[in-house]
């Protein structure tokens, strides 16, 4: 029994605190150019206290932050009602719904990316479409700007969006509903004080699994997005491979490893505690 219980907890050690451990050693180290590999370990902070005076660094995380809680957001509006529709639907017809939410998963992440290149490209179906519907008189308004990303993202995240909230709003009790009908509340009044807050735990992780892998994002905005796009993983991307500059780097790793682990421990933290309220 100890060895079912500690083989998870050794395949977390070897495969995610070992190399978290590792980075972690790289950037308190020194960048030596001429040495294999370009680093010289210590105990330096010079990478971390760089990240936090140039501004270079401030903007890209700041700019992150924006572009991945929009995206969130907007994977929000769009998902809550894609998921309620399915929740409220027949039975027997919420498998094949569920099936064309997760469809785009059976093909490569990457190849969905390049797609988007095409339709976005100044030749594609949706400039053609802007420019024969008279709302883009200039070609090439999308594809290689900001609002190419946001679109990049939420197209692929959205599913991630969909299925926590489907698997909480399918669980509510339709007698609830019920109930607040019989007091007199309208289906709006309704919905806003017994669906809505009742669904609060699926809205929190599906802005996680939104959020989280949004900040960090490197292929949608490197493809999609133009050089006026500033995100941390293009700047992560550049120090390691274009400047060659592996502590920096694994500086940039550890503190997005930071911000993205916090909100997670914050909403583990929240959930524990309803669930000792609850009981």
């Amino acid at each position: 029994m100890r060895f079912v219980i500690g083989l998870p907890f050794l395949w977390l050690g070897l495969f995610f605190l070992l190399p978290c451990l590792l980075v972690l050693a790289i950037a308190l180290g020194t960048n030596a150019p001429d040495s294999v590999p370009p680093v010289e370990l210590g105990f330096s902070f010079k990478s971390f206290a760089l990240l936090f005076s140039d501004d270079l660094y401030l903007a890209a995380w700041l700019s992150s932050i924006r572009i991945a809680a929009t995206s969130t957001l907007v994977a929000l509006l769009l998902g809550y009602p894609m998921a309620y529709a399915i929740a409220r639907t027949a039975p027997n017809r919420r498998p094949l719904l569920l099936m064309l939410v997760v469809l785009p998963f059976w093909t490569s992440f990457l190849i969905r990316i390049y797609a988007w290149m095409g339709l976005l490209a100044d030749n594609g179906l949706i400039e053609q479409f802007l420019r024969w519907s008279g709302l883009a008189s200039n070609p090439g308004t999308i594809l290689g700007t900001e609002w190419a990303v946001h679109l990049g993202i939420v197209y692929a995240y959205l599913p991630f969006m969909v299925l926590p909230l489907y698997a909480t709003l399918e669980k509510l009790d339709d007698s609830l509903l019920e109930a607040a009908a019989d007091l007199g509340a309208r289906p709006l009044a309704a919905f806003l004080t017994v669906t809505l807050p009742l669904s609060l735990p699926g809205i929190v992780a599906g802005c996680l699994l939104v959020f989280i892998p949004a900040v960090g994002e490197f292929v949608i905005p490197d493809l999609l997005g133009g050089t006026g796009t500033l995100m941390i993983g293009k700047v992560l991307w550049d120090e390691f491979f274009t400047n060659g500059d592996w502590p920096l780097a694994s500086a940039v790793a550890v503190c997005l490893l930071v911000l993205l682990v916090g909100p997670i421990a914050i909403f583990q933290r929240n959930q524990a505690r309803s669930l000792e309220k609850r009981s």
